[in-house]
């Protein structure tokens, strides 16, 4: 197992396809950083394009389709001391009469206070007064090469992981996704230092980051759909719009994973997911929405 320290200095708007910057195996670990959505890097300046410039692909030796790829999160955290946000919540989340009324959308700034975790808004002065919040760092924008040669835009979601803008993709958990390209072509970017559900303003606070991942390969482990785990859940991700479809993907999902996994049958996992689900919105701002489904994994460990 090799730990590769990568400094980028390519970036790119599609996952797909493009020509690995790296080559690494099964237990190996990156060290990298990406840049903000508008891509500007840990000095403010401009570098790559946007949106949601992605640092990559890496190529996993021995990756093929229908392979699984695990990807664990070890270190996400803001490597610049300023973000920024939108003023104004998205006008798709809100009635279309009342989205009328919406003032434009401009942006805000805030100041990221890396030794003591947390973010504050500096500019423009609200009713919140000295607003302050706790860093949460999450990817929103991540994944493999999608299948047959197409190349996905970064402002979308699908099979491949893509712009989820899901907060429990964040230090700490291992997220799955189905290998579909040899290679996988892993891709890592938008980080975000604080984002509620849903990213319902159109951004989390958008800053650059540096980011250490691990990769592990499970070959011959199929999957349809993204999944994850944390040190409390398990999850899995539906992106699609219109947001009942995205529901579907990620509720078939854990479905399977129940199934195949855990060694339930129809009746027990229905059962499970009927009583005990939970579900949590990512992204439902840009062109395919992203629904995430929960369980428990106390509910699991007996079987």
């Amino acid at each position: 197992m090799t730990v590769h320290y990568f400094k980028p200095t390519l970036y790119h708007t599609t996952l797909g396809a493009h020509e690995p910057v790296l080559r690494i195996t099964d237990g190996d670990s990156v060290v990298t950083t990406t840049l903000d959505a508008g891509g500007c890097d840990e000095r403010g300046e401009q570098v790559g394009p946007r949106p949601n410039p992605q640092t990559g692909p890496f190529y996993v030796e021995g990756a093929e389709p229908g392979d699984t790829l695990a990807i664990t999160f070890d270190h996400l955290w803001p490597n610049r001391d300023y973000g920024y946000t939108s003023t104004v919540i998205a006008t798709n989340v809100v009635d279309p009469d009342f989205a009328r009324e919406l003032p434009p959308r401009e942006r805000a700034e805030w100041s990221i206070d890396r030794a003591r975790g947390i973010a504050r808004l500096i500019k423009p002065e609200t009713a919140l007064g000295a607003f302050t919040l706790p860093l949460d760092p999450m990817l929103g924008c991540f994944g493999v090469a999608p299948a047959n040669g197409e190349a996905i835009h970064t402002s979308t979601a699908g099979r491949h992981g893509g712009n989820m803008d899901y907060r429990g993709f964040r230090n700490g958990v291992t997220a799955y996704l189905p290998v579909a390209a040899p290679g996988a072509l892993v891709f890592v970017g938008d980080g975000h230092a604080v984002q509620g559900d849903g990213e319902m303003a159109g951004t989390g606070i958008e800053t650059s980051f540096e980011v250490r991942f691990t990769v592990r390969l499970l070959k011959g482990r199929k999957i349809n759909w993204p999944r994850g785990e944390d040190e409390t859940f398990i999850f899995t991700v539906g992106n699609a719009r219109p947001l009942d479809q995205a529901t579907q993907h990620a509720t078939t999902e854990m479905m399977r994973w129940l199934m195949s996994d855990y060694g339930m049958d129809w009746v027990s996992a229905s059962t499970l997911l009927g009583q005990c689900v939970r579900y949590e919105l990512g992204n439902m701002y840009d062109p395919a929405y992203t629904m995430v489904c929960k369980l428990p994994k106390a509910l699991l460990v007996s079987r």
